[in-house]
Formats: structure tokens, sequence, C-alpha cells
């Protein structure tokens, strides 16, 4: 399929999101699509896939030729094009599709959301083609609610995969994937270039580059700044640096002896599968911990068992400070920060920045009532902390990814946390906002509050990490001083 765009304008909610957008995708063309959170990459994917449409009015140009035909909108072609981003992750864990890893990537041969119909014997030979292209097939099975983020990804690129489409939009796709996931999905897209199959790939780390790239188009508040060769791109002052931070551990005796979360023998099952076991782990205050292991070790389920979304099987123990028999475990979450992809997925898309940060308060998803002062006061100094007073008044379907993961560490921090659980925290954040994002984690870290942040990326490795934990396959490789 080629895809061209003349003089597109987009505005959302009264605000100019694309400006003058001017861009041809032919066969064989392989896209980088660069610039800061909120420069307008996500919303010009979903322009061209069709989920959106251009102001109207604005004489804009958007065609498709495909097969020998040309459409001037992408309705006819629309099953054609395969668009994989964070927002159709989310919608499987908003909605509760809990299908199997092999239905979900069936529906990509139907072309559906959900299963509306038997896999033939050649549907199941081209579902069983797509795993193994990116090596889940003992994925195929599996609940796609119980596996991790990573996992899931992958999931939903075989899904696009199966659809064998004729153009592939991928909006971060690297995000929350393993090295060896990573891998996996890097090795496709070089096969690919085998083929005439035109994708583009938004991203915001030099690393998630394929060799294989041919041309990139980079976006300034919602205009084209650059559109042309992937080799003479200026794409240094886009794209983070994969250079690894060194730790530093840091640490005050006055504060360290005091415990703020303990596991002892725990273990953890989520749909009568074993997700974590015989888990021991004391975390003290001014501690910051990183916990690594591949898709699947169980990152996720062990912060949100900590912030106690999961419950611990009979025979472990979890002991939180402050929290004895018959006080609310609300107490204990109003002192703990929490930022981690599912939440993006449960806050209702209406809701404004100012009163998600506010609901950090009370450790709630959304508002049953009125903000207190309290509440409002601090939710005001979170903004300001995190440069959100701007968007305040946003919608969270008007953000970027990007954006939103800010949003959510200010609501994070906003009642100033004695533990602050980050699970894949910079994921789809651009390099400027990581590194800003990064200092804040650090000066919590110096007043005490403990950190135990969930990572694939070393570089992203607090400069105050004073221990480690990895996790495969649910149990314990180490548990200690960073080594």
């Amino acid at each position: 399929m080629q895809v061209e765009l003349r003089r597109v304008q987009l505005a959302r909610a009264q605000r100019q999101v694309l400006r003058d957008v001017s861009w041809r995708i032919r066969p064989e063309e392989r896209w980088i699509l660069a610039g800061a959170n909120g420069a307008g990459k996500t919303q010009l994917l979903k322009l061209i896939a069709g989920s959106v449409w251009p102001t109207p009015g604005s004489g804009a140009v958007r065609r498709y030729l495909w097969r020998g035909e040309q459409w001037d909108t992408p309705r006819e072609v629309q099953d054609e094009i395969a668009y994989l981003g964070a927002e159709r992750q989310d919608k499987y864990e908003r909605y509760a599709w809990n299908y199997t890893a092999r239905q979900i990537v069936g529906t990509g041969v139907h072309r559906s959301d959900i299963p509306l119909q038997l896999l033939s014997r050649a549907d199941r030979a081209q579902v069983d083609q797509s795993l193994r292209a990116l090596a889940i097939e003992h994925l195929a099975e599996r609940n796609f609610l119980a596996l991790s983020y990573g996992e899931r990804r992958l999931t939903l690129l075989a899904r696009a995969l199966a659809s064998r489409p004729a153009i592939l939009l991928l909006d971060e796709l690297f995000n929350g994937l393993d090295t060896a996931h990573r891998h996996n999905a890097s090795a496709w897209l070089e096969r690919s270039a085998r083929s005439r199959l035109p994708w583009v790939l938004a991203t915001h780390r030099i690393e998630d580059v394929p060799a294989s790239a041919t041309h990139a188009l980079i976006l300034e508040r919602g205009r084209v700044v650059y559109r042309g060769s992937y080799r003479r791109a200026p794409l240094g002052r886009y794209l983070g640096s994969a250079q690894r931070a060194v730790p530093r551990a840091r640490r005050t005796r006055a504060i360290a002896a005091r415990s703020i979360v303990r596991l002892s023998h725990a273990h953890v099952y989520l749909d009568e599968t074993a997700i974590l076991e015989d888990i021991s782990l004391h975390v003290r205050a001014g501690e910051c911990w990183v916990v690594h292991g591949a898709n699947g070790s169980g990152k996720s389920t062990l912060l949100r068992t900590l912030y106690g979304d999961h419950g611990v099987a009979v025979g472990g123990r979890v002991e939180r400070a402050g929290i004895t028999p018959g006080v609310p475990l609300e107490v204990f979450r109003r002192q703990a920060g929490l930022v981690a992809p599912h939440l993006q997925a449960e806050y209702p898309q209406e809701l404004d920045v100012e009163s998600v940060v506010q609901s950090g308060w009370y450790a709630a998803i959304g508002l049953n009532t009125p903000a207190g002062a309290a509440a409002r006061a601090a939710a005001q100094r979170a903004l300001r902390r995190f440069g959100l007073a701007r968007l305040r008044s946003r919608t969270l379907r008007e953000l970027s990814y990007g954006q939103l993961r800010r949003v959510l560490f200010a609501r994070a921090w906003v009642n100033e946390p004695k533990l602050l659980l980050l699970d894949e925290p910079f994921a789809g954040v651009d390099a400027r906002t990581r590194r800003d994002l990064q200092r804040q984690i650090e000066d919590l870290a110096s007043r005490g509050t403990a950190v135990l942040i969930a990572t694939h990326h070393q570089n992203e490795w607090p400069a105050r990490t004073t221990h480690e934990l990895e996790l495969a396959d649910g149990r314990m490789r180490y548990a200690g001083r960073v080594r």
C-alpha cells in the first residue's frame, strides 16, 4: 500500500495537534517516526490508520493506493492497515478481554477485536506461523491478561502479522520487552526488508531502531521538521542514548533500619497459576531496589503484591508499615506511590489531568466526591513539580502516552510517599522527560523514600540504587546489594 498525506491539519478539543503535514509512504519504505512527547506522533499514526480524521474544511488530502485502485479515505482499505499501540493493548484490560493468546492472534486473521468464529485449519496454521515468527509459541494457550506487559505486546504484534497487512504502523513497539523479546521483534523487522511491506515505527530510543530502517520523519509541535533518508536524519536530539548510568549506593544509617514492607515466603497465584514462588524481601526506608528479569518472571506481580492488589497465599506473609489487624490497607496505600501500565488502562479517558492527580491523594482510581482542600493543594504542587500545570484541564484522551506517564508520576508523588513502586516507568517518554523523572526519583530517595523500580534497561537504574532483585520464572535468583 502507498499512503499520501498533503496539508493535513488535526485538532483535538479545539487544540491544534498536527499542522500542515505532508508525507508519502511507499512500498519497501521503513520509516522511523520521532519527536518529543506531545509532538503528534500517535495522532499521526491514528490518522493514517483511519481512527481519527483530519480537520474538516482544511483542504487536507489523505490518499491510499492499493492493488491498482485509489481511495481518498481509509474506510475502504482499513482492514489492510495494522496499527499497534498502547491504546489497543489497554483496551483488553479495560474490557477484560481475557482470551488465550492463540485466540487473540486468531482475531488478526479474521480482522475483528474479539473471536467471532472458529479458526479453520488454514487459519490455525496462519496463527502458528505468526507465533513462531516471534518465538512466542509457548504463550499460545495462556490467557492474555495473565501475561506480562511485554508478552502482551508481542502477542498483539503476532496478531498484526496474522492479518497479513498492506502497511504496518507500530507505536512504541519495544515498550516492556526484555532483551530476548526485543531481539525477536527486531529480527522480524529486519526480515521484513525482504518484502515490499512498508512500516512506520514510532520510538524514543535509538537502540530500538532496526538496521533495516530507510527513512525518518521528525515532528515538533505537530509540524514536520525533517522528512527523508534515515541516514541523514538529525535524530540525536530526539532519541535517547543507550549509555548505562552507573548506580551509586547512598543511604544513611539513621533511616535504614525503618522497615517499610516485608514479604516472607510469599506465593502469589493469578488465574490458578503460580506467578511468584517463595519470595522473601525486606525493603527499608532510603533503599532503592531495581527489580529485573525476563518477561513473565513476575516483576509486575511483585510490585502489585507489595501495593496490595494481589494477596499472598496461605503460608506466606506480608508486613506493611503502620498496618496491623483492623487497620485498612488504604492507610498504607496513601503512603505509597504507584506508576504502572495498568493504571493507564483503568482510568476513564474523559477524566481531566487535575482530577487524576487529586485521586492519588486518596489512593483511588478517580474521585467519588470532589477533592478536599488538602488534596487540591497537594495536587497543585505536584502539577507544578512535574511541569503539568498547563495540561491540568485536558482529558486523558487528549494526552500522548508519554504525557500520561508524567501525570501518573504526579499522582504517585502527591502524598510525598514513603514507598515508590515503579513498573517500567519510562515507557513511552522522550529522553528529556526521562532525565527529569529520574531526577525526581533520586530526590525522593535522598529524602528517605524507599524505591522499587522494575525495568529492562540498565540505563534506567537510578543513580542511588542500593539493591537489586533478579527474578526468574517467579523465583528469586538474586536479592541483595548491587553486584
